[in-house]
């Protein structure tokens, strides 16, 4: 999720003070933590969640902002990257989860012996889901937040579904229909760094689909650092001032990945600095900063519309979450591009969509520790239905 470069260290959203929190507490809750830190690699998205049946309620979140340092290691990280520095990248970032939980836990008021576990998706540094060899990398070391907290934690998620046969990811849907699933096909869209779908049925005994469509905001936020220095586009304003270039567009449009069929799954290894440097020699190229963004923007929009209306026809009810749905200009030419759909944001199914991938790892949590399977085979691509992570005891 993109970020503000002004947002402060620890930002709670939480209802009340610590102590009007606690009165929400009820005896039966089953508290959870949920860690998220996505494409944009500025920030850990830190969610305490409450469960009374399989109903999540958000309870306190907080934001944690990466030193930029640490930061530009991260995104840095390539194949050639030594072990030594990926080691070290690894103690750092399991520290840095490790202070957004203490800090959440600090801010809510919340006894730590009152949770049940935390759900750490880690970060992402390498995504190879295919061939012989299929691999996810997420680093943050689960020992060092399980130690530090002495809660169990919950971490490497992806791993056990890709040694099934599966992509790893995107690992939200089973989350999703959980919380949003109604009696109609529902999509709901998850817009980081890479854009995801998740096709809800609407009816019992069908499958869950989803898949990756491609950039979300990686390749924006990437253009407003490098030519704006701007963390990201807030609000789209810079593409709302830009002309489209639809010649340079369409040839966007020509990645090979685009046409895949689900499932299906991408990140920074493909949609990078480096894709878009070799794009913006293409002759077509725009020659003004604020049209690369306006058409980089309706790169997104287009991608993800066309994906559902391919794969996703039924899905007349779209519901946005992640940082780009917050970005007006994005929604609009969403809404533009997909005709006859109601598009929203989950706010207006009870939960923020700047929270929605962090509730989910407290979901991913709990399913662990309930003995539950939490894959989609639908959506993966994998063999069976798996548990997703390893338990790392906290007492």
């Amino acid at each position: 999720m993109s970020r503000d470069a002004a947002t402060p260290a620890h930002a709670l959203t939480t209802p009340g003070s610590p102590a009007q929190w606690n009165l929400t507490v009820q005896a039966d809750d089953a508290l959870y933590i949920g860690l998220m830190s996505g494409t944009s690699m500025d920030g850990i998205d830190a969610a305490l969640v409450g469960f009374q049946g399989n109903t999540p309620e958000l309870l306190g979140s907080t934001t944690h902002v990466i030193p930029a340092d640490l930061r530009q290691r991260l995104l840095a990280v390539t194949a050639d990257t030594a072990l030594s520095e990926y080691a070290e990248l690894d103690a750092e970032m399991g520290d840095c989860l490790a202070d957004a939980c203490l800090a959440l836990i600090e801010l809510t008021g919340v006894s730590r012996d009152k949770i049940e576990a935390i759900g750490s998706h880690g970060q992402t540094v390498w995504h190879a889901p295919e061939g012989a060899a299929a691999n996810s990398l997420q680093i943050g070391d689960p020992n060092r937040i399980a130690e530090r907290t002495g809660i169990p934690t919950v971490a490497d998620l992806r791993r056990r579904d890709i040694v099934a046969g599966g992509q790893g990811a995107p690992l939200a849907p089973g989350f999703h229909e959980a919380f949003f699933g109604s009696d109609h096909p529902t999509a709901v869209v998850n817009l980081g760094g890479i854009a995801n779908v998740s096709c809800l049925p609407g009816t019992t005994g069908q499958i869950i689909t989803g898949f990756d469509t491609g950039p979300a905001n990686v390749l924006m936020d990437t253009w407003a650092q490098s030519r704006f220095h701007r963390r990201y586009d807030a609000g789209g304003a810079i593409a709302a001032s830009g002309q489209i270039n639809e010649a340079w567009l369409q040839r966007l449009l020509e990645e090979p990945y685009l046409q895949r069929e689900p499932p299906k799954s991408t990140g920074r290894e493909l949609f990078n600095a480096r894709w878009l440097g070799q794009r913006l020699a293409y002759d077509e190229a725009p020659e003004q900063a604020q049209d690369v963004m306006a058409t980089l923007c309706a790169y997104t929009s287009r991608t993800v519309a066309d994906a559902i209306r391919r794969w996703a026809p039924a899905c007349r009810h779209v519901y946005l979450c992640g940082g780009g749905a917050l970005n007006a200009h994005l929604r609009a030419l969403l809404a533009e591009h997909l005709p006859g759909h109601q598009i929203r944001a989950t706010s207006e199914l009870g939960l923020d969509p700047e929270w929605v991938e962090a509730v989910g790892f407290a979901w991913l949590a709990r399913e662990r520790v309930e003995g539950r399977p939490a894959n989609e085979p639908g959506v993966t691509g994998a063999s069976k239905r798996v548990l997703l992570g390893a338990i790392y005891s906290g007492r």
